[in-house]
């Protein structure tokens, strides 16, 4: 059994994707960052930098209880334990592994800081919206040349990259992103592949009523925003 600390974010979503296409049984601990769970005590032991998701597996190694916290450290840690989604051939691995990554230092940091200002920002800061707006554009831009030809991200069978992308572009991204999904004809063909998946479906609909934010309040933004 696994313990799922989980908000729905777009992070959250992620591994809620991942457990549900691994077939893993889970429970799902919900901590909700807008009213600032995630800087409880107990929380920290598990998940250091305060942040969803993390992870506590009670058949870890040796049997014995293992907590991960960051997102790409447990789709790999996911993908050892079970053997699924992890490519055999060394190369392969590589390329899975260098996708994963693109997600996690590029796409995820970019998108976050895109629709922070764009949409939750006290202050409309025309810089901050240009620049981080434009690198997503570019992002979305660069994924669509890649998927020119291909089914899924990595050129062969639908892994962890694509699990660990789709919910940072998904409708509701894209409308607090400012994208015109019709310029990414590429990317827009995969999303519909994706969204498929009865396993996407099920990891989306995790605490799904949950999932917006609205118009925060100042001590919503204490702890959201960590202000505190």
């Amino acid at each position: 059994m696994i313990d799922f600390y989980y908000w729905p974010t777009p992070n959250g979503h992620k591994i809620a994707i991942a457990l549900e296409e691994f077939g893993l049984e889970y429970r799902v601990k919900p901590i909700n960052i807008l009213k600032g769970e995630q800087h409880e005590a107990a929380f920290l032991a598990i998940s250091p930098n305060n942040r969803v998701p993390a992870i506590v597996d009670h058949d870890g190694p040796d049997g014995k209880p293992h907590s991960v916290f960051e997102s790409g450290a447990i789709f790999l840690y996911l993908c050892r334990k079970t053997g699924q989604f992890w490519p055999a051939d060394p190369v392969q691995q590589s390329i899975v592994t260098q996708w994963l990554f693109f997600q996690c230092a590029n796409v995820g940091p970019m998108f976050g800081q895109c629709g922070h200002f764009r949409g939750y920002a006290d202050e409309k800061i025309e810089y901050a919206i240009n620049r981080y707006q434009g690198e997503t554009k570019r992002l979305y831009g660069l994924l669509d040349r890649e998927l020119a030809g291909k089914n899924w991200i990595t050129g062969g069978d639908f892994t962890i990259a694509d699990m660990a992308t789709y919910p940072w572009m998904d409708n509701r991204q894209q409308e607090l992103h400012g994208i015109d999904i019709g310029a990414f004809p590429h990317v827009a063909r995969w999303l519909h592949d994706c969204e498929k998946r009865p396993a996407v479906q099920r990891g989306m609909a995790v605490l799904a009523e949950d999932m917006k934010v609205g118009n925060p309040t100042e001590e919503t933004k204490k702890a959201f925003f960590n202000r505190a």
